[in-house]
């Protein structure tokens, strides 16, 4: 709208001079304006003070104040329902959205910022990261190859192999490219403080045995007997077979004795194999103290209860097994890869048959220790010898 060149002030004034006997033509001559012009203003502040005409022109301005702030109003929310319905976490989100609207509404793009609520830094910004292509293929690669492990244990893997990254620059590949393994249900359990399960710290401390169930393509059961050392958390044994008794049982563990030692303790549960006369006997024969887990506690054997869950998870069912030969053979290979190859959280990520490995030069430095300790500790009859006679008890 084209702006008058005479303020409100300067109209009432010549409606003045009319209204004081001039003539109207005169007027408008001397102020140089036509009669519609005249009579425009006539119709518009005739009668009018000058204070109420400076209050009709700030009406004016606010009222097309409220229309533009009504018409901006009416468009923003006409672009934010436009927008999808994606909440914009990300930088990116953000970035498409507000490209989603410079494309779609004839906006600026400070406009377009200030609808979505994103800084226009972030939308300038443009990302200077090297190219994880190299990267990304060999951890779909890993992933692929084992689809049950997590970034953490892929990491190490990469880290392996010689790739030199941040753990965090690794989750944020893994989670871009979507291979987040997915959580089988289970059922709930009671959370309660737990007290942790003591072992001497040396190889052939404690042994966990257990027994863990599937079933073969052709619908007929098997159970594999798993045997676990504690402490270096090696799978010493898994043998499945459709039927394992208790004397199978003692003649497996006495071949595990000829070739890795004898255990100090066993752990089992109660399980008729593990109850029977032939397991006691031969518990008395090699004397080897066996601990049997009270009835109905699984985590008294948590070790054994978690490396099932492990094989089971990324073993059992993951592999759709043809016959009990097809069995034996992709357990033997998953065993192998578990203590050469397969990372373990609570050995520091170290494979179970690495970390067994450090305990060599600690066992013969605790053997001279202890002989040590034996040549130069007296006898106790003797030690009785020296010290005066102590009180007896009571009773």
């Amino acid at each position: 709208m084209k702006r008058s060149r005479f303020t409100e002030e300067q109209i009432i004034g010549v409606l003045r001079e009319q209204e004081a006997g001039g003539k109207t033509a005169d007027v408008c001559r001397r102020h140089g304006i036509s009669t519609a012009t005249f009579y425009a203003w006539k119709a518009k502040f005739g009668g009018m003070e000058v204070s109420e005409a400076k209050r009709l022109k700030a009406l004016e301005e606010e009222n097309a104040k409220l229309k533009r702030l009504l018409a901006d109003a009416i468009l923003d929310a006409s672009v934010l329902k436009d927008l999808p319905g994606k909440k914009m976490v990300t930088p990116a989100a953000v970035r498409e959205a507000v490209a989603h609207v410079l494309r779609e509404h004839d906006v600026s793009e400070r406009r377009a910022c200030s609808i979505v609520g994103a800084d226009r830094s972030t939308i300038r910004y443009r990302s200077r990261r090297n190219d994880d292509a190299l990267l990304r293929g060999r951890l779909r690669e890993l992933a692929t190859e084992r689809r049950r492990f997590g970034y953490r244990r892929l990491h190490i893997l990469l880290r392996q192999e010689g790739h030199v990254v941040n753990h965090k620059r690794t989750q944020r590949l893994y989670r871009e490219e979507g291979l987040s393994v997915r959580r089988r249900c289970c059922r709930k359990r009671a959370i309660g403080t737990r007290a942790p399960m003591i072992v001497e710290a040396r190889p052939n401390a404690r042994w966990s045995l257990d027994f863990v169930h599937d079933q073969m393509a052709s619908g007929q059961r098997f159970r594999v007997l798993n045997v676990i050392d504690d402490v270096t958390k090696q799978c010493l044994a898994a043998i499945p077979d459709t039927s394992i008794s208790g004397k199978r049982v003692a003649r497996e563990l006495t071949a595990l004795i000829a070739r890795f030692g004898k255990p100090k303790l066993i752990v089992s549960d109660n399980g008729t194999e593990f109850t029977s006369n032939a397991i006691l006997l031969w518990a008395k024969q090699t004397s080897v103290e066996w601990h049997y887990i009270a009835p109905g506690r699984p985590m008294q054997n948590g070790f054994c209860e978690a490396f099932n869950g492990r094989m089971r998870d990324e073993l059992l069912n993951e592999t759709l097994f043809r016959d009990l030969d097809h069995a034996r053979s992709a357990l033997a290979r998953w065993v192998i890869d578990y203590n050469d190859h397969r990372p373990h959280s609570a050995l520091g990520y170290l494979t179970p048959r690495a970390f067994a490995s450090t305990f060599t030069a600690t066992d013969d430095r605790l053997r001279n220790l202890d002989q040590l300790r034996r040549s130069t500790v007296a006898h106790p009859a003797q030690q009785r010898q020296n010290h005066p006679r102590t009180l007896a008890s009571a009773g």
